[in-house]
């Protein structure tokens, strides 16, 4: 199977909001309410597309059972420990303001402590004989060690499984010292990381720590970098729904693709066409398969110099 962590899950919700009055009472016409992480996105993808799809999080409260019990019926299953509180809720407002629109409302969550972490590594370790891949998304309740992925990656590679790990900040930093297979991040999260967007300021700064790194540009597509070649890989969709999660669905369809032995133009096709399929529905962080399928052909590949 693929494992999918997901240490800070939540429930993802629409709210359709006319307007928004600073100081004043502002009420959502309605809501809807999806599970939630960036993780959560993955493993859900992972199933979509027919993998055998775990997830391993951390769940708090009724929340917490209620995306258990979403992703169980998407033909994920679950485990991981518990927390006190809830898991958090995360808002995307939609709105006819495009000011407003598609702006975003992130609540904190729960808190790890020391001994729930111990349980969490202890857990992980259970799963790493059925892993063929494992990836690693998104940020860590409160409290989480600053290395928390770093450890993770440690234990795999003592059994050697591969990670493909799509997170920022300290997270990142930490895990890179350790050095991992995959990596996923946006042109924002790679100025950050290396001061600039280009693809071969990035591979030098990334030189011996990672075997594949994935580059999304948006609308410009996917920059893939593995084996020693750099891929550049785009679709053209008609119009984009909702692009909540696609970066998400872009990582499970790369991991889908590398756990299936497929070549590296492949594995950026899949990636690319599970991103798109993800703008081209309202459900946040969800693909159709058929979607998928009918994208992939329509893929343009290009292959550039792999040096400058």
């Amino acid at each position: 199977m693929i494992l999918s962590l997901c240490p800070n899950p939540s429930i993802d919700s629409y709210a359709w909001l006319e307007k928004f009055e600073t100081g004043g009472v502002n009420r959502i016409d309605r809501i809807i309410e999806y599970p939630g992480g960036k993780g959560v996105h993955v493993a859900i993808a992972l199933a979509t597309l027919g993998e055998n799809s775990q997830l391993m999080g951390t769940w708090a409260g009724g929340a917490g059972q209620w995306i258990k019990q979403k992703c169980g019926k998407l033909e994920v299953e679950c485990s991981g420990i518990e927390l006190a509180g809830n898991n958090r809720k995360c808002y995307t407002f939609r709105s006819e303001r495009p000011d407003f629109d598609n702006s975003e409302l992130l609540e904190p969550g729960p808190s790890f402590t020391t001994n729930k972490w111990i349980a969490f590594i202890k857990l992980f370790e259970l799963h790493i004989p059925n892993a063929k891949l494992i990836c690693m998304s998104g940020s860590w309740p409160k409290n989480a060690p600053l290395d928390a992925y770093a450890q993770l990656i440690l234990v795999a590679k003592e059994k050697k499984v591969k990670t493909i790990l799509d997170c920022s900040g300290a997270q990142l930093t930490e895990a890179l010292e350790v050095g991992f297979f995959g990596l996923h991040l946006n042109e924002f999260e790679a100025e950050k990381l290396c001061g600039s967007q280009d693809i071969y300021r990035l591979l030098k700064k990334l030189e011996d720590k990672v075997e594949l790194v994935a580059l999304t540009h948006g609308k410009k597509g996917l920059l893939l970098a593995y084996q020693g070649q750099i891929i550049s890989a785009n679709v053209k969709i008609d119009k984009v729904i909702s692009s909540v999660g696609s970066g998400d669905c872009l990582t499970a369809g790369i991991a889908y693709a590398v756990s299936n032995g497929l070549s590296v133009e492949e594995i950026a096709a899949y990636g690319v066409a599970c991103g798109a399929a993800n703008c081209l529905t309202e459900d946040l962080g969800m693909i159709d398969k058929e979607i998928v399928e009918k994208l992939l052909p329509q893929v343009s590949i290009k292959t550039l110099t792999n040096e400058r």
